[in-house]
């Protein structure tokens, strides 16, 4: 795989419009982003976590599993990934190992967050952060162990819900010192504290939001986030908070009349399934190979 889908990130970055990355965590998921339209996607360590492991996001996912995965969606498909490193795995030295492997198995961008390992998601109450200093290491360890310079970091902070707004802002500016190339600061609490976050960053290093169903951050459309600044919108979750009720009304379906025929409109069938997934072309490439 070329470097094709880093300059892509690099380019759209430049750009002005709002990039919009869905949350992905399997083959398929990234397949149906990458058909919708989407320019960009977003392995999120919570809809990993959720989907192949059942559990909530507070770091029970190992470095080898998020890699192996990397590898599974750049071998499916060519749009940029930003790739949700959680902590980095460990102390400065873990975090050189982990930018490696994820580079090596195709990440565009790699978010690595300032929380305590094992972490928990961003969004949830009991979150602690390590010192600034620290986190300015990490990040240095990061870049220094890129192989590409076109492999951007974006660098999470945590603190605001743990230590407030100005400490958030203050390690922001720390953070962008240090050499990160996106910003993200988790969770504020409303329009305001994001209207004081663009205000000092926004000119300086593209933002990141995270748009969690439910979270702590106020709900913003996307006209409002670029207006305030921001360069890029996560939906890390959006397509497993969907997806559950609706597998839950398949299965009450199946174990209450035996059959799916009362949701058969709502469903794919094998075809669908074999034409979204390029059966036809697969099997048009296998002949060429025979003898």
């Amino acid at each position: 795989m070329s470097h094709d889908h880093r300059q892509s990130l690099n380019q759209l970055l430049a750009g002005d419009q709002l990039l919009k990355a869905p949350g992905v965590y399997d083959g398929l998921s990234a397949l149906l982003v990458e058909q919708a339209g989407f320019e960009c996607a977003f392995l999120s360590g919570g809809s990993l976590s959720f989907a192949r492991f059942g559990r909530p996001d507070m770091g029970l996912v190992s470095a080898s599993e998020v890699a192996e995965t990397v590898a599974i969606l750049r071998d499916r498909v060519a749009l940029p990934l930003i790739v949700d490193m959680d902590t980095g795995f460990g102390n400065a030295l873990n975090v050189q190992r982990t930018v490696r492997d994820f580079e090596r198995a195709g990440a565009t961008a790699l978010q690595m967050e300032d929380q305590v390992s094992p972490k928990r998601c961003g969004h949830m109450a009991g979150k602690s952060v390590i010192e600034t200093g620290e986190m300015v290491g990490k990040i240095k360890a990061a870049l220094d162990a890129r192989e590409n310079q076109d492999t951007l970091l974006v660098a999470r902070t945590d603190a605001l819900g743990v230590n407030g707004l100005d400490d958030a802002l203050e390690r922001a500016h720390r953070y962008l010192e240090a050499g990160a190339d996106l910003l993200f600061i988790e969770a504020p609490k409303s329009v305001e504290q994001m209207q004081q976050i663009s205000g000092q960053l926004a000119s300086a290093v593209p933002l990141v939001h995270n748009l969690v169903e439910g979270g702590g951050s106020p709900t913003t459309d996307t006209a409002e986030l670029q207006n305030l600044g921001y360069r890029v919108a996560l939906y890390p979750v959006a397509l497993l908070h969907n997806f559950v009720p609706r597998a839950r009304q398949v299965l009450a379906e199946i174990r209450d009349s035996g059959n799916t025929e009362s949701l058969r409109d709502q469903m794919c069938d094998l075809a669908d399934m074999n034409a979204l997934l390029g059966a036809d072309q697969l099997l048009a490439a296998g002949t060429r190979y025979q003898t």
